[in-house]
């Protein structure tokens, strides 16, 4: 169900012309292979149709090859595979159907489902050399995305939500389709005939996204609406670039020497605004941990200890994310931690997930 806007404008609603595939598309135009993620929703069917436009139009572009999952968690995905590669096939588009096989847990399934469909559409990619994954989130997305995100209580870098091309597991995942309404890709469907497929568990109120879903229409009347939140997005996201770098220039600045790791000079580190000293330290933890990535909190109590044990004129030892912290009168040195004993007093070597 797409989300309700204050501003309910016919645009919000058009379907998509063939003069906007540029815009949405040719960002992406360098791509020498691209895999399209497609559920045989009407976001990814939207996707797959539309890019097949954008790249007959160009005339020149990446190649494009199209895959479904089979969740095996639905009788019906199987039929719904099978509807995506014959679209597929009638747009000329090589179509791979993978099957998420294996026990599924009981709590936790669309999680769960979420690392699976990345796992198999990354090592698809790699298989046929596809250097892009492009998926079809649209605004909708977006604006679930921070409102969940928002009851975790994430920090900026979560709130800033989905980010439209960013790197993962040596893969570049692209979303064309972000600052998009789902019911334009809808209606793009509907002006083409184009029969999509609707998945139950979206309106399953069992499910945390759906209870957003429906909320939606309250959150949109208080001016709390897909659009205003996919700003306010946007705007965290380009803040965070900003204290990122700002980081990244002081880690720079304060770097000390050390026989191992990442060492910074302890005066200064305790003098810089507490959000970029956390962003400093929690950036050298994931890179010299095994555990990593470490989750903010645990960043920030550790800070912390660390503020508690500089004011008192203290040194401290403290691990975290498989990462070794000691604070010196000289130093903060930040390094990979020891190998931890078994039970039976063999080292154990911690693996990152």
């Amino acid at each position: 169900m797409p989300w309700k806007n204050r501003n309910g404008s016919a645009a919000e609603k058009a379907a998509i012309a063939e003069s906007e595939l540029s815009a949405l598309f040719d960002d992406f135009a360098n791509s020498s292979k691209t895999l399209l993620a497609v559920s045989g929703g009407p976001d990814s069917t939207a996707l797959l149709v539309l890019a097949a436009k954008w790249r007959a139009k160009r005339g020149s572009g990446p190649k494009l090859v199209a895959a479904t999952i089979d969740h095996r968690l639905r009788a019906a995905s199987k039929n719904e595979a099978k509807m995506v590669a014959k679209l597929a096939a009638k747009l000329g588009i090589p179509h791979h159907t993978l099957v998420w096989s294996g026990k599924k847990p009981i709590t936790g399934v669309q999680e769960a489902a979420r690392e699976a469909r990345f796992e198999l559409f990354s090592g698809l990619a790699k298989e046929i050399g596809a250097d892009l994954l492009m998926t079809a989130h649209t605004r909708d997305d977006q604006a679930e995305t921070v409102l969940h995100r928002m009851g975790r209580g994430s920090g900026l870098g979560g709130l800033a939500g989905i980010r439209r091309v960013h790197k993962r597991g040596g893969i570049y995942l692209g979303r064309p389709f972000l600052e998009l309404p789902k019911a334009r890709l809808v209606a793009t469907l509907k002006k083409l005939r184009i029969p999509f497929a609707s998945d139950p568990t979206n309106r399953d109120t069992k499910y945390l996204r759906a209870r957003l879903r429906k909320l939606a229409p309250v959150l949109a009347k208080e001016g709390i609406d897909a659009a205003n939140l996919a700003l306010m997005a946007k705007r965290l996201a380009r803040a965070n670039a900003a204290l990122n770098r700002l980081a990244d220039e002081a880690a720079f600045a304060l770097r000390a020497d050390a026989e191992a790791g990442r060492a910074f000079e302890v005066r200064g580190f305790f003098l810089m605004p507490e959000e970029l000293s956390i962003r400093m330290l929690r950036e050298a933890i994931d890179a010299e941990g095994i555990e990593g990535p470490a989750e903010l909190a645990k960043v920030e109590t550790l800070y912390d200890a660390l503020v508690h044990a500089y004011r008192a004129g203290e040194g401290t030892k403290r691990t975290l994310a498989g990462a070794l912290v000691t604070l010196s009168e000289a130093a903060l040195i930040v390094a990979a931690a020891p190998p931890r004993k078994s039970a039976s007093g063999k080292a154990k070597k911690a693996r990152k997930p």
